[in-house]
């Protein structure tokens, strides 16, 4: 368990907002060297690390987006505050005061902000009694001036992360910035190291870090297009009740009752799992005794909703690691769905043949 929190922290403490995801994919390339065959960058900039086999079929993508919401740089005023838009689905509450990294020209590296707005002392009633809009904030990097941020290297269009670390809290439960989706690349990443360990493996597995999930869906678009599996599954966070402020009724899901296999989201828009792979992915966990959890959402949609359009259509499954807090800087999760999430895609990846295409 302690290596697969060395991993988490690693890619969770990584930064790489959407379209900017190259420290992610260097960690991830570093991680499965030895456990695959070959590794690429396609024009968009997935990174596709391939297993090869024997040549038989199913072939299998596991997908994991490598992106993380954060903020762009869209003014910088004369006297050196930086307001910025929003990438990906933020909930604005969350951003005020946090502490920030703003990553400016490659050669000078990141450099440290603060998100600030008009001070509750200063406002009026009803301004205190109103949320806050991104709109209204700025980022405040201590300069005294335009020309002293862009002295920095900061400019129009410079990536924005939040600063957090990981750390421990209590029962094997972790808490940062980014375990959506960096949860799921770990899980990715461990299944990959776990499949076929004993035995040569009879099939094609193609271990795909996806780019701009967050804003589109944009790298498992392309990705699947290319590869064209026969399967897929996509491995991200599934958000977590069990908490003030949430029924079961509307997420029954909860951390540290085991991976969560999805059977729709987005009320359907998103993805509809098929029987078939609904069927692999369960009994697989039933076979290696695997508590799981299913989900039925209402929002939210994964990486799956992609690939399963894919030319004439890819069987997609989801497995998803419930996470608390999603979309904030202080996500939570337990490392022990994190370990059973890895271990529930590797077995299923070894026994794809048993169920598709005999």
């Amino acid at each position: 368990m302690t290596e697969l929190k060395e991993l988490l922290r690693k890619l969770a403490e990584a930064h790489g907002v959407s379209g900017y995801e190259g420290e992610i994919r260097n960690i991830i390339a570093v991680e499965l060297n030895e456990y695959v065959d070959e590794i690429k960058i396609d024009r968009l900039g997935n990174l596709i690390a391939t297993k090869r086999g024997k040549g038989k079929k199913p072939s299998v993508m596991i997908a994991a987006h490598i992106d993380e919401i954060g903020f762009m740089v869209k003014h910088i005023s004369d006297e050196g505050f930086i307001f910025f838009s929003t990438i990906g689905g933020w909930f604005e509450q969350t951003l005020l005061n946090q502490r920030v990294i703003v990553h400016a020209e490659r050669d000078r590296g990141g450099l440290y902000g603060v998100i600030g707005s008009k001070p509750a002392h200063v406002m009026k009633k009803e301004e205190r009694e109103k949320v806050v809009k991104s709109e209204d904030m700025f980022i405040d990097v201590g300069a005294r001036s335009k020309g002293e941020v862009e002295g920095m290297g900061i400019s129009i269009g410079t990536p924005v992360t939040i600063d957090r670390h990981l750390v421990e809290l209590a029962n094997e439960r972790t808490t940062c910035k980014a375990f959506d989706n960096r949860s799921g690349v770990a899980v990715m990443i461990e299944a990959v190291k776990r499949i076929g360990i004993d035995t040569e493996f009879e099939f094609e597995v193609y271990a795909v870090g996806t780019v701009q999930e967050e804003v589109g869906l944009k790298g498992a678009r392309t990705a699947a297009y290319a590869l064209s599996p026969d399967l897929a599954i996509a491995t991200d966070v599934n958000v977590a009740g069990g908490h003030p402020g949430i029924e079961k009724k509307d997420t029954p899901v909860e951390v540290e009752k085991g991976p969560v296999i999805t059977v729709s989201d987005a009320s359907g828009r998103g993805i509809i799992t098929p029987p078939s792979v609904l069927k692999w992915l369960k009994e697989t966990a039933a076979r290696y005794k695997i508590d799981y959890q299913l989900s039925v959402a209402d929002g939210g949609t994964t990486d799956a909703t992609a690939i399963h359009l894919s030319k004439i259509g890819i069987p997609t499954g989801v497995v998803g690691v419930p996470t608390r807090y999603i979309h904030t800087p202080v996500e939570l999760l337990s490392l022990r769905d994190l370990d059973k999430a890895a271990e529930l895609v590797a077995r299923a990846v070894e026994h794809a043949g048993d169920y598709f295409l005999k």
